[in-house]
C-alpha cells in the first residue's frame, strides 16, 4: 500500500471516530442529568429538575384503571415534574433514608444517549439528548419493580 493512500485512510478514519466519540466528560454528564431527575426528588429541589429536564420532556409509563382492568398510557410533562420534586418529599417520608440511585447508560452515540435508572420501588429508561452542547432529558419510559402496582 501506498503511504499517502494508507494516510488518507488513517486521517479518514480519525476524522470518523472523532465526531461519533464520546469523552468521559460526556458520560459524566450523561449520568449527571440521570441523577438531577431522581435526586431533585430526593432533596426537594426543583431547580434540579429542571437543569437536566428539557422544557418538552415526556415521562410515560402503563397504568390500569381499576374499574375496566384496561391497561392505557399514562404521560408527564416537564411542569408537573418540576412540581413534584416541589412537594413530593417535602416531609422527607417519600423515599428511604439512603436511597437507590443505580445509573447504567447503556448507549451513547454521537448526541443520544439510552440510560436506566434503577431506584427503589421503579425503574426509569431515559432517552438523553445533546443540544447546544448541553446534554437534556427527553423522554422517561418508566414501571414500579411490581407492575401490579400500575
Amino acid at each position: 500500500m501506498k503511504p499517502s493512500l494508507f494516510l488518507m485512510i488513517a486521517v479518514f478514519s480519525l476524522i470518523v471516530f472523532s465526531v461519533q466519540g464520546q469523552t468521559p466528560k460526556d458520560s459524566l454528564q450523561i449520568k449527571q442529568v440521570a441523577l438531577d431527575y431522581i435526586e431533585s426528588q430526593h432533596n426537594v429541589k426543583p431547580e434540579q429538575f429542571e437543569r437536566a429536564a428539557h422544557p418538552r420532556m415526556v415521562k410515560r409509563t402503563f397504568w390500569t384503571d381499576k374499574e375496566t382492568g384496561k391497561e392505557y398510557l399514562r404521560e408527564t410533562f416537564t411542569d408537573a415534574m418540576i412540581l413534584l420534586a416541589e412537594t413530593y418529599n417535602k416531609n422527607g417520608d417519600g423515599f428511604p433514608e439512603n436511597p437507590k440511585k443505580e445509573v447504567i447508560i447503556l448507549d451513547i452515540y454521537d448526541k443520544t444517549a439510552s440510560v436506566k435508572l434503577i431506584a427503589d420501588d421503579w425503574i426509569d429508561y431515559m432517552h438523553i439528548v445533546k443540544l447546544n452542547g448541553k446534554w437534556q432529558l427527553v423522554n422517561v419510559l418508566w414501571q414500579f419493580n411490581d407492575s401490579g402496582e400500575h
